[in-house]
């Protein structure tokens, strides 16, 4: 059994140096696409939410 976990292991740390890994300039620019496209969905959501609840209060009062 502990033979089969070292041969795992020794799997893993193999195929993770296969990775290529991104760069930081990479990662910041996808952060920033991330950033960007959340406070647009967030704007969107917040106005949907706001012309939605003035209708159901038009209906209510």
């Amino acid at each position: 059994m502990w033979e089969k976990i070292k041969q795992f292991l020794r799997e893993v740390r193999t195929e993770l140096g296969k990775v290529t890994w991104p760069t930081r300039k990479e990662i910041l620019a996808a952060t920033g696409v991330v950033v960007v496209f959340v406070i647009i969905i967030s704007i969107y959501l917040g106005l949907v939410d706001l012309i939605i609840s003035r209708v159901i209060r038009t209906f209510l009062w």
